[in-house]
């Protein structure tokens, strides 16, 4: 029986590794942020990381990959760090406590509303998470050269995945943000929390869209084919 276990056991530790990275950085992310600005920060983390949990195995299931790193993962662990290298600044220029009460303000607002508060008062952060998904293009051309027709081929299909985890990225915030207050605490860590569980789930979305569109295309080239 043991025979067989570790050999399972090896196969799944490179697939559970960058969703594992991906977790360690949200959950280092909310304690940091939590030194800076003392309040909210553990009641954030628990939903978060159950929702990005989530978020990793749902990507897993609509874009299985063996091992090692696939273009969905190195998008979002791009997009994560350079929405959170924006944010230092838009905190640096702003503050932590007029970031928070923009936060509260946001939860009370519609999904457009709160959209254009994020980008109006928090360019850094948007700006840097888009740059961050931007980035994967030369990144994985150079992991996977032979990449084809997926995500890292075609710049539309990049930046279709950087819209999606930008929409993702408010709406996950207003869902965090919301139920937080009803735990205490802050709203600008469950704002937080909320970004890194919409950009996840964004994800998801942008991929099962662009597979579903290619094995309906597929799909539909077989039967043209046959007749």
């Amino acid at each position: 029986m043991h025979a067989h276990a570790f050999p399972a056991l090896r196969g799944a530790v490179p697939r559970l590794a960058p969703p594992a990275c991906l977790l360690a950085v949200m959950a280092a992310a909310l304690w940091l942020l939590d030194r800076i600005a003392p309040g909210g920060g553990a009641a954030a983390m628990l939903p978060a990381l159950a929702g990005m949990a989530a978020g990793c195995a749902a990507l897993a299931w609509v874009r299985p990959q063996r091992a090692g790193l696939s273009p969905p993962h190195v998008m979002l662990a791009l997009g994560f760090v350079g929405m959170l290298l924006g944010l230092l600044v838009d905190i640096a220029h702003a503050g932590p406590a007029q970031l928070d009460a923009l936060c509260g303000q946001a939860v009370t607002r519609g999904f457009a509303e709160a959209l254009a508060l994020h980008l109006a008062y928090l360019p850094g952060m948007h700006a840097g998470m888009l740059a961050g998904g931007l980035l994967a293009i030369p990144s994985l051309r150079l992991m996977r050269p032979h990449c084809g027709r997926y995500l890292c081929a075609l710049f539309a299909q990049n930046l279709l995945c950087s819209a999606w985890m930008l929409v993702g990225m408010t709406a996950g915030a207003l869902w965090l943000a919301r139920w937080q207050p009803l735990a205490g605490g802050g709203t600008l860590p469950g704002m937080l929390g909320g970004m890194f569980v919409g950009m996840t789930w964004g994800m998801v979305a942008s991929v099962a869209l662009y597979r579903g569109f290619y094995t309906w295309r597929d799909r539909r080239a077989r039967r043209a084919a046959a007749h």
